[in-house]
């Protein structure tokens, strides 16, 4: 699908716990907010740098100071709400992502020279907001655990999800405002309602077999992509780019963010189920179709097991044949070519950016999406 391009006139200056939480933990609002304990957010931010695999703390490691301010920034939330949130905050804040939207905000800006607060605050806006969603999607989609962990409506049930979500979504939006700049504010709300139709459009097609691929790059950008190159376009902002080099990191932040989610509906039709932390073919079951899916149907238009499965829903067999067609027909080396020209796009789009750590480390970041496992 096209990207829509940024507005030359407007200038880039204007600007888990150890043991689970249940629900009785929940404390009733009476218990008011904690006065700020010195240092106690930062231990929160030293745990998930800490985890990294080599291979990500070697593409952070330009920004591994201002990532570290960001989950400061983050764990401080603790200090400022109630604290009948805290068993919610601590479940959702180490729940062991990898920040990699985040980083990107932080390399975006880091080209160059930059006051480092603005981007550190949006780089924590950004991470909420994709939380946000991820507690709103694993809500609607009834889904127990997210990479083998307890979901936050599993444990405290859809009711303080929704809300625990809404939550999330209004404190990244202070943050965004704290940034003082218009364009950031106004791009960083466009990308909610993104997310939302990007959310929706999937929801009105479960069960829908008429989808072509451009359908499903137009739902993917709006729920996936659009988050990626909001990082790039605001991180690049607020770092004081020019125009031409604002472009280039939308386009890198959407191209990126298209392979990740093309990445991601692959692994569910051949991934390790213990390193996803749900069963393969989830999608399928579910009635969502994604790339491969999609490859198989126009593949194979007659005898085909999406089409069965979709009309008959009570039989899992569907899924298995599914899955071991799309595994043994040539399917999953098309959708890696696909993905590769997305990466390929986002790595072409830094030629015009400054050569330094922040592009070396963005060089490397497609390969690494594309490469990964869960």
């Amino acid at each position: 699908m096209g990207l829509r391009r940024v507005s030359s006139g407007d200038p880039a200056g204007q600007s888990a716990p150890s043991a689970e939480p249940s629900v009785h933990e929940i404390r009733p609002p009476g218990g008011g907010r904690r006065s700020p304990t010195p240092g106690r957010q930062r231990g929160l931010g030293g745990k998930v740098l800490q985890g990294l695999d080599e291979r990500t703390a070697s593409i952070y490691a330009p920004i591994r100071p201002q990532l570290s301010l960001v989950e400061e920034r983050l764990g401080s939330l603790r200090d400022t709400t109630p604290d009948y949130l805290e068993p919610l905050l601590d479940h959702v804040l180490d729940s062991g992502g990898k920040r990699i939207r985040s980083a990107i905000t932080l390399l975006a800006a880091d080209f160059f020279s930059h006051e480092q607060d603005n981007p550190v605050i949006m780089a924590a806006a950004v991470e909420l907001l994709h939380l946000a969603t991820l507690i709103h999607d694993d809500t609607v989609d009834d889904s127990d655990l997210r990479r083998g962990r307890p979901t936050v409506s599993s444990l405290w049930g859809k009711h303080v999800a929704v809300l625990f979500g809404d939550f999330l979504f209004a404190t990244s939006a202070t943050f965004v405002c704290d940034t003082n700049n218009v364009r950031v504010i106004r791009r960083f709300s466009e990308t909610i309602m993104e997310l939302a139709t990007g959310e929706m459009a999937e929801y009105f097609n479960i069960f829908n077999l008429e989808q072509a691929q451009e359908r499903y790059h137009d739902r993917i950008y709006r729920k996936t992509a659009s988050l990626f190159r909001t990082a790039g376009e605001t991180g690049s902002i607020l770092g004081g780019a020019a125009e031409l080099q604002i472009q280039a990191m939308c386009d890198y932040g959407y191209n990126i963010g298209m392979a990740f989610q093309m990445v991601d509906d692959l692994l569910d039709v051949q991934g390790d189920p213990t390193k996803l932390g749900k069963p393969v073919g989830t999608d399928l079951l579910q009635g969502i179709l994604t790339l491969p899916t999609i490859m198989l149907m126009e593949r194979f238009p007659d005898d085909n097991p999406v089409k069965a499965l979709f009309n008959d829903r009570t039989e899992d067999g569907h899924v298995r044949r599914a899955l071991d067609m799309i595994n043994n027909s040539g399917i999953v080396k098309d959708c890696y070519r696909v993905i590769r020209e997305f990466c390929d796009k986002a790595t072409q789009s830094l030629e015009i950016m400054p050569d330094c750590d922040a592009r070396r480390s963005l060089l490397d970041l497609p390969e690494y999406i594309r490469d990964r496992s869960r």
